[in-house]
């Protein structure tokens, strides 16, 4: 346990649950739900069996359970309760909190059991775009905050790469290119975020396109290359952080006047980076979109 984040305040387990610190107090007050502890310059925190207290109290909140009744429920039986719930309705919240807490405890065990558990309800497919896509979003908002260390998202980020790389491999060994279009997926120069360009092209080759997967940091004049062996192609590109908002569009001009000299080549770009951006000063045959779903609707 040494190795584990087992210490938290109640603004950790505010980002971590979405319930509000004030709440946590009523519920820790009121009901005696959680029991805090002290350092030993005496401020306050919560444990993780608190954090699990509180994933669990929070999940059967969310499916009716008024807290009151909670309350009585002993402690043991919590955990039970929340799995049958789970098994018959709202895998997804459930399936979060799982992750959650893998992330939390280096849990690899926990990451498969929950992902395979969700395997045999759902498609990867929707896994993906259900599960994962929303708890990324959460990831991310825990990171900015300091709930999480770098080393717990490259933990579960690792975990879920893994699943992508092996699902589009087993989609790649039977697959028949029915298509005249090549998509050349890539991440400007220290752009490391690759796991939504990872997701896109799985989808891209599921559904019978050509996709070449380039990565992270790539520079835009090694993008040329690729027009020699290619007539007609979409380069997709996903700025988390990268470039840096002041730096968009005199990035997306470089890239017009060195990769977009064919006329039937295009570039599509997803990413946060692009809200700072008026998308009418875009160049010609560049298109931008606020999401996955809404970029392979455009196939």
């Amino acid at each position: 346990m040494n190795n584990i984040k087992n210490q938290f305040s109640i603004k950790d387990l505010e980002n971590l649950t979405g319930i509000k610190a004030h709440t946590i107090r009523i519920w820790e007050k009121r009901y005696n739900l959680l029991e805090p502890k002290r350092t030993e310059t005496n401020i306050r925190y919560y444990d993780l069996k608190s954090f699990q207290k509180l994933l669990n109290v929070s999940y059967l909140n969310n499916n009716g359970y008024k807290i009151s009744k909670i309350a009585k429920i002993k402690e043991d039986e919590i955990p039970q309760l929340v799995r049958e719930i789970a098994a018959e309705s709202n895998l997804e919240s459930h399936a979060i909190n799982a992750f959650k807490l893998s992330m939390l405890n280096f849990d690899q065990a926990l990451f498969y059991k929950t992902y395979n558990s969700l395997l045999k309800e759902k498609e990867f497919n929707i896994v993906f775009y259900e599960i994962f896509i929303p708890f990324l979003n959460e990831i991310g908002l825990l990171w900015q905050t300091d709930t999480i260390t770098p080393a717990h998202e490259h933990f579960i980020t690792t975990l879920i790469r893994q699943k992508i790389l092996i699902n589009t491999e087993e989609i790649q060994s039977k697959q028949t290119n029915k298509s005249t279009k090549t998509f050349v997926l890539y991440l400007p120069d220290n752009e490391i975020h690759e796991l939504g360009l990872m997701f896109i092209n799985h989808q891209l080759v599921n559904k019978g396109y050509h996709s070449i997967f380039l990565g992270q940091s790539v520079p835009i004049k090694s993008l040329v290359e690729l027009q020699n062996y290619y007539d007609e192609i979409i380069y997709i590109s996903y700025f988390t952080v990268k470039p840096e908002k002041e730096n968009v569009l005199d990035y997306l001009d470089e890239f017009n006047d060195i990769v977009m000299k064919k006329p039937n080549t295009k570039f599509w770009i997803l990413g946060q980076i692009l809200n700072a951006v008026d998308i009418e000063q875009l160049p010609q045959n560049m298109k931008t979109f606020n999401s996955i779903q809404n970029l392979m609707e455009e196939l």
